[in-house]
């Protein structure tokens, strides 16, 4: 071969040479769906979503560099989830982040092969997502929010704050087991405590207004809020509404407390976000869901917002103050 010839096989293969490596990066670089019950303008949504990427970044996964994620927002429409679920699982991901039950619910309907972890999920075996708890069996595997439990520890505090509460609307959604579900364990212990309830379900914002207001309406009331993806969606007008009719309320996460709410009491729902980053990362590594065991929250915190108590004329117990993970101020 002419010296000539060679020189320009040889920089033919040095161009072609890093066309392949990038092609091979690309082909590297693994997918991950995920699919959010919330508006993407939501502050809330936006802080789980970056729990998630930053457990993600503390696993050695960079976007651009060795992944790519892909969020679709359906914020409590259930036609948006099950759409946004065909459109995830068509870019062929490698694993989906389901942030609830309803996005667990509409994910799984439209594959039963695509690897699915839920941040949080009240009841996954009651659902149908998975088979066990420690051998979920399917394509899903994940977290669980919180037991039925803490609903008796949330009418214990409100108790606990507003001695003379007699009355309390626990609002829920009637349409997910979740919802029935917290009601019947807080239910199980009212008369013990000396409290009548009464289901104040959640449909729509004008439902809502009309049912606290009437409620409001006779003294010594109070109120429960539970956990529900369509709760969260109309959680502004809730604190408004319990602020207006001077309601003791008790809630079950702190975004509630750090928007204007009295009290909450619940699962660290961002580090649930974290834990999911690391199911994912094992699944991206090989592990398949049904082999990874369903676990159950490990952090909870208490916190309180002192402004809305004294709003509402409340002094805090010294002994719940110095056991509050946080005292808003």
């Amino acid at each position: 071969m002419r010296r000539r010839e060679f020189i320009t096989l040889l920089s033919g293969t040095t161009a072609i040479w890093p066309i392949a490596v990038r092609a091979e990066q690309r082909e590297q670089i693994a997918r991950i769906g995920v699919l959010m019950g919330t508006a993407a303008e939501d502050p809330e949504g936006q802080a789980r979503i970056t729990a998630f990427r930053q457990g993600l970044q503390k696993l050695g996964w960079t976007e651009g560099r060795n992944m790519r994620i892909d969020v679709r927002w359906a914020p409590g429409d259930a036609a948006l989830e099950r759409k946004f679920a065909i459109v995830l699982v068509a870019l062929a991901p490698d694993v989906i982040l389901a942030t609830a039950s309803p996005t667990v619910a509409a994910l799984q309907g439209a594959t039963r092969t695509v690897p699915i972890v839920f941040a949080h999920s009240v009841d996954p075996v009651g659902a149908g997502f998975v088979d066990s708890l420690a051998r979920p069996g399917g394509n899903a595997t994940g977290f669980v929010l919180f037991e039925y439990g803490m609903g008796v520890k949330r009418l214990e505090l409100l108790k606990e704050i507003a001695p003379k509460v007699t009355r309390v609307a626990v609002l829920r959604d009637p349409a997910i087991a979740a919802g029935i579900g917290q009601f019947g364990a807080i239910q199980s212990v009212a008369p013990t405590l000396g409290v009548e309830l009464t289901p104040v379900n959640l449909r729509d914002p004008g439902e809502i207004e009309r049912a606290i207001s009437a409620f409001a309406s006779s003294p010594n009331g109070g109120l429960i809020v539970t956990a529900a993806p369509l709760i969260l969606v109309h959680r502004d007008l809730i604190v408004t509404l319990a602020a207006r009719h001077k309601l003791p309320a008790v809630y079950f996460s702190r975004y509630f407390t750090a928007g204007g709410g009295l009290i909450s009491y619940g699962t660290d729902i961002y580090d649930l976000y974290r834990r999911a980053a690391g199911y994912v990362d094992r699944v991206l590594k090989g592990e398949r869901p049904s082999d990874l065991p369903v676990q159950a929250p490990t952090k909870f915190a208490t916190i309180i917002n002192m402004k809305t108590a004294k709003a509402l004329g409340i002094t805090m117990p010294a002994s719940l103050l110095t056991r509050a993970d946080e005292v808003i101020e």
